[in-house]
Order: structure tokens, then sequence, then C-alpha cells
């Protein structure tokens, strides 16, 4: 029996998405709800990917075929023996070429009805560009605007709790968004992964109703938002968050507890802003470290680059701003935010 092909917007009539690239392929980025059971570990590609560059595509397909049967044979006794004969699978690899080709023929010879997608990651990956040129456009944004500290994301979290849409770029980039926005012991994902995800929420959403967003520079960390975002972002209406000092500096104290577990790592990431403040001021920044004076440190990041940096990018890009709704804040907790998303979320 001969496997059969199929095709993107046939996805969800699969029992199982195989993607039989490598793990390393796989953990980059993969489509949603996919396994990984790769036909080659990632040593075992270079192996191969070498032979077929330094001696011949013949040696390097003999060695290839002879791990590919192997690795297939260990899927089929571990991860699929138990599947039943109505089991329908969809296998994928880079471009639905050799890797992909071979699970299949040995998945359709066992009787499983195995189908090969069209193109492999390589038509999907290209398919999710293209909706990310187009798909941003398709909604009506609220960006929630305010100096770092003054709970864009708290008022976003109380917003998903009452039922609006919320698109959180940071939490899909696992970023707080600033030079010291580093989540501790939590990378972020790689840019297709971050794409893939911008994606799957944008899909979500129905266009008819509002979506919340935090105001947001061109980059979370080290991951780029799409520019088709970006751009309809900037031209939305605003939400402005006018926090009291003193709930700004009790959250920041809070929510970047890490760095007074973890001294050290602060002054290294500081060293990023002295081609803005030199080295006196750097100086000056470490000593409070050293000293445990948090508080005065924070109030002096404030003061002398957050917040002027922020306004200035806020005033330079979001061309709404000055018809913005302002939000008066003394108290960020969970309990506080909610009814101020209830009426925000009322306003539709």
């Amino acid at each position: 029996m001969l496997f059969r092909t199929a095709n993107l917007s046939q996805l969800d009539s699969f029992d199982e998405i195989i993607d039989v690239r490598t793990p390393a392929e796989f953990a980059e980025d993969h489509i949603p709800g996919a396994i990984n059971c790769p036909v080659l570990s990632n040593e075992e590609r270079v192996i191969v990917g070498t032979l077929y560059q330094q001696v011949s595509p013949f040696e390097a397909r003999k060695v290839g075929a002879a791990l590919i049967a192997k690795n297939i044979a260990q899927h089929l006794e571990k991860t699929f023996h138990a599947h039943p004969k109505s089991w329908k699978p969809l296998i994928y690899c880079w471009r639905g070429g050799q890797r992909s080709g071979a699970m299949s023929i040995i998945l359709a010879q066992v009787g499983w009805a195995a189908h090969k997608l069209e193109g492999g990651y390589k038509t999907y990956r290209r398919e999710v560009l293209e909706k990310l040129d187009v798909l941003p456009a398709a909604f009506h944004y609220r960006v929630i605007c305010g100096a770092t500290g003054s709970g864009k994301s708290r008022l976003l979290a109380a917003l998903t709790a009452v039922g609006a849409q919320v698109l959180d770029l940071e939490g899909l980039a696992q970023h707080r968004g600033s030079v010291l926005g580093g989540l501790p012991q939590q990378p972020q994902p790689s840019q297709k992964w971050f794409e893939n995800s911008l994606v799957q929420t944008l899909q979500s959403f129905d266009p008819a109703q509002a979506v919340y967003v935090e105001a947001e520079s061109n980059k979370i960390g080290r991951l780029n938002l799409p520019a088709a975002l970006h751009q309809a972002m900037h031209t939305s209406a605003c939400v402005v968050l006018d926090t009291a000092p003193e709930a700004r500096l009790a959250l920041l104290q809070e929510d970047y507890r890490h760095f007074i577990e973890a001294p050290d790592r602060l002054i290294t990431l500081l060293q990023v802003l002295h081609p803005f403040h030199g080295s006196k001021r750097i100086e000056h920044w470490n000593a409070l470290i050293h000293a445990g004076e948090f508080r005065a440190l924070v109030e002096e990041l404030l003061a002398l680059h957050y917040d002027p940096s922020y306004l200035r990018a806020l005033d330079k890009h979001y061309t709404r701003l000055d018809q913005a709704q302002h939000l008066a804040l003394s108290d960020l907790s969970g309990d506080a935010l909610i009814p101020v998303a209830r009426a925000l979320h009322e306003q539709r």
C-alpha cells in the first residue's frame, strides 16, 4: 500500500501529526500538536550530511537508509505498536522529502492510512509568515500604555480574567521587554516558535471584539515583532495607566526580586546602559546594589533611564496617544484591577 499526501488545510482530519525531523529542528519550531519521532538523531543527521558533502550522495544514502530503518523500527516497537488499524497519521519533515517519505511508506505497508504532508514544514512555515503579513490588520486593538512598573501586564491578566481578548506578547516571548526583562530559569523561545504562537493566538480571536495588547518596542528581548502587527498597534487607540509612584516601586521590587538574590547578575546586565549613562553613574548604581539599596536603585533607574526613554518612544510611535483614555491607579493587586478591567471591557 502506498502512502497518500495531504495539504495544510487537512491538518484537523488526522489522529496524530508526526514530525520526523531531528529533536533540534523540532525544538526550534513545529506544527502545533505534533509529536517528534525523529528518523535521524541530531548527531546522525550531521554524519549523513558530512558523507553527502565529503564522499558522495550514494554513500550518504546507504548510511542514512540504515539509520532511518533502525529508528523507524524503534518507533514501531515503542510508540506506534498499540495503535489500531483505523489510526490515521500525518507525517512531515523539512520539505516533504525522503525522511517523511520513508516513515510514510513503512506505516502504510503496516496498514495504517499514513499521509505525507505536501511540502513539509517548509510549506507550513511559509504559510505562517504569509499570515503574519495580513492577520494583524484584521483586528482593532486597544494598546495599554504606561511607564515601567505601572501594571500593564497585571491589567492584561485582569482583562483575560473578565473575558476580554488579550494578546500577551511578553507572555508569548517569555520576557518582560526591557534590559532587565529576562525571566529567571526561563529561556525565550525561538523566533519561529514565537511567530507560530502569534498566528495561533490571533486566529483564535473574534475580529468584532477589541484586542488588548501592551505597548512594546519592535523587540521583546531577542525576539522581533512582525512589522504588520507593530504598525497596527501604532495606529490604534491607547489606554494610559497613570500609576502612583509607590505602587510602581512596590511592583518592581516584587517582580524583580530575583535580582536581589543574584546581585552580580544585575550588575552585569546594567553594563548595557553604560553608553547612555557613563562609568560614574554605572559605578554609583553598582555601589547601591552592593549596599542592598534596591529601592534607591529602582527610583534612579526609573527617573534617569526608563521613564524618559519610554515616554520618548510612545510620543514618537503611537499616533493616537493624545486621544488616550487615562486610568489613575494606586493599587495593582488582582482584586483591585478586576473592576478596572471589567469597566474597560464593557466599553467594547
